[in-house]
């Protein structure tokens, strides 16, 4: 006879992407999935924070350099939701090295560089959900 599970259910871990490159796009969403993510993807950073309205990540994968609205435009925004869309942390997955001012003004949680190691990634976005469930 099997014995209900003592353990709550656990919510799948959720990652938004902001990359306007459809094949680094691409690998990003399929690696997060592999890895039990549920991925989303958008090319733009209004788009994101439309997404943000119905759907709250864990995480964000951001580019810097965005046609229209860029990544540090994308950052103020968010923050200025002023809600739990504005404490989502930000890793920054860019070519674009922010200088560490610059850095400051994003308070991303980490930066990746361009070209990436996809495990150096996946690392540092677990490690990133891991200490937003540490901190409630």
């Amino acid at each position: 006879m099997n014995q209900p599970s003592t353990h709550p259910p656990t919510r799948e871990r959720r990652a938004l992407i902001v990359e306007d490159d459809p094949m680094i796009a691409r690998i990003l969403a399929d690696t997060l999935t592999d890895e039990g993510y549920c991925a989303r993807h958008t090319s733009a950073a209004q788009e994101a924070l439309d997404v943000m309205d119905g759907w709250l990540p864990d995480v964000i994968l951001l580019d810097l350099m965005l046609a229209g609205m860029d990544g540090w435009a994308f950052r103020r925004a968010q923050r200025d939701l002023g809600d739990a869309r504005a404490e989502v942390p930000v890793v920054i997955v860019s070519a674009t090295r922010a200088t560490e001012a610059r850095m400051r003004e994003l308070s991303a949680a980490a930066e990746l560089l361009k070209p990436f190691d996809l495990e150096e990634l996946l690392v540092t976005i677990d490690q990133v959900c891991a200490d937003r469930l540490r901190a409630g």
